[in-house]
């Protein structure tokens, strides 16, 4: 059965969930709208963006939407046979990392920037549990721009969950929640706007 996991009327400025032994927290503002503005309009032509291509069947396909990989020198990332090589942190991007980690109270050394120029762009169903980001990944999501909806399935039972990621907020997702569920975030086709996707990760073994 798929349920709606927020009242988005009545949220307050956190909201903490289990799904399973996992735990969600989610900030529904968490940046000001003015802030949060700034942050599209500044990431939205200051990042490098490209297109990817995966290959299926011995065919290369485009991933729908657009992304850059920042993170420390050796924090190399690989999902879907595709392989990451880390930008320089900027400044801009260092000082959002450095909210994200007071808020969160852990460390990250990466971070994912995906760009959804509509509502047609999307991510399939997968979990962020590749081997790089050890036993019990903690991701950090910050969203800016139209809002999108994101959806969770459980790897075992019928349970699944949608939320509405709204501007300015931010959805961690903690352990084990990576390697029990899988996520999200489907096409829209009403949606005309942009939006941008701001993963924060800890990468492992970069010695």
């Amino acid at each position: 059965m798929q349920e709606s996991l927020f009242n988005t009327a009545a949220l307050p400025s956190h909201q903490r969930y289990r799904l399973g032994e996992a735990t969600l927290d989610y900030y529904p503002a968490w940046l000001d709208s003015a802030f949060a503005d700034h942050c599209y309009q500044t990431l939205l032509h200051e990042t490098p963006w490209r297109q990817d291509s995966l290959r299926f069947g011995g065919k290369a396909v485009a991933v729908p939407r657009l992304q850059a990989w920042y993170g420390e020198p050796k924090a190399r990332y690989g999902y879907s046979g595709l392989t990451l090589t880390p930008l320089p942190w900027t400044p801009f991007l260092n000082d959002l990392r450095q909210r994200v980690e007071t808020q969160v109270q852990a460390p990250f050394n990466a971070v994912l920037l995906n760009y959804y120029r509509d509502g047609k762009d999307s991510v399939a169903w997968h979990a962020d549990d590749e081997a790089e980001l050890g036993p019990a990944p903690l991701i950090a999501s910050l969203s800016l721009g139209a809002p999108r909806r994101f959806e969770l399935r459980a790897l075992e039972g019928r349970d699944k969950y949608a939320l509405e990621l709204t501007h300015g907020s931010l959805l961690v997702m903690g352990p084990p929640l990576q390697h029990q569920w899988r996520h999200r975030l489907p096409k829209q086709p009403e949606i005309h706007a942009g939006r941008l996707n701001l993963t924060f990760r800890f990468i492992h073994g970069m010695a």
